[in-house]
């Protein structure tokens, strides 16, 4: 990754930085020079060590709008305004519908989309009145692609997408973007116990024939919150090594 300090002076809240794609993207805002808010469901303690002074670490539960006012509590104590929010964190157990109840459906859908909603109402006032904020969704290519079990998710995962595009219409003259990355399917903690045969099935959807590694998530998450990117919003980025297939 880059040296050049692109993010100087901004304050990122990125939430599921505990490990994986949210642990990569806080260590890379942190080494390009923004103070990071690492939020995940328990302390991200690691993420927090790593980045040093430079970062504050928050216990929230992103599906509750009071874990969003301790996020903005701990961001102003630490660092003062947010700049940036990427809204990584994701709930994602894999149910056939007959089996899909309607708990983890409503767990599904406030934490990968209501989290968002929160997020929104808490932090585009203050960018609005710096007339400069960025938000990034992190959906997933699943939503387009015939993946069994896991409406609930793909639901939610579109209905982020569409979120995206609707708030980057309302905010659009404040100087703020609103974009989502639908990453594939990503080696993580997560995803160790595929075997070889299952990872394999991914590889050969793909243009590119390997996993995703978190670093390789982290370019056009960074991209979407600079400068470089003011005039790209509403838009969903595919990142999964030529997976995805448009029409």
């Amino acid at each position: 990754m880059s040296n050049v300090l692109t993010h100087q002076g901004r304050v990122a809240v990125v939430t599921g930085s505990g490990r994986g794609i949210g642990a990569a993207i806080a260590l890379e805002f942190a080494r390009r020079g923004a103070k990071v808010v690492a939020v995940d469901l328990q302390l991200p303690s690691d993420t927090v060590s790593a980045i040093g002074a430079a970062a504050t670490g928050v216990a929230a539960d992103v599906s509750d709008p009071d874990g969003w006012v301790a996020v903005a509590r701990a961001a102003e104590a630490a660092f003062g305004d947010v700049d940036i929010v990427v809204n990584n964190a994701a709930y994602y157990p894999n149910h056939a519908i007959d089996d899909l109840d309607f708990e983890t459906w409503k767990r599904t859908m406030s934490v990968n989309l209501d989290a968002h909603f929160f997020s929104a109402k808490q932090f585009v006032p203050a960018m609005r009145r710096r007339k400069w904020g960025r938000f990034v969704a992190i959906s997933s290519n699943s939503v387009g692609l015939p993946v069994k079990g896991m409406s609930h998710y793909i639901a939610s995962k579109m209905g982020v997408i569409g979120f995206m595009r609707g708030l980057a219409n309302d905010v659009a003259n404040d100087g703020i973007t609103c974009n989502a990355v639908l990453p594939g399917l990503t080696h993580t903690i997560a995803t160790e116990a595929q075997g070889e045969e299952q990872r394999r099935a991914v590889w050969q959807g793909q243009a590119i024939q390997r996993f995703a590694e978190p670093e390789d998530i982290v370019g056009p998450v960074l991209f979407l919150t600079t400068d470089d990117a003011a005039f790209m919003t509403g838009q969903a980025l595919v990142v999964d090594g030529g997976q995805y297939r448009v029409g």
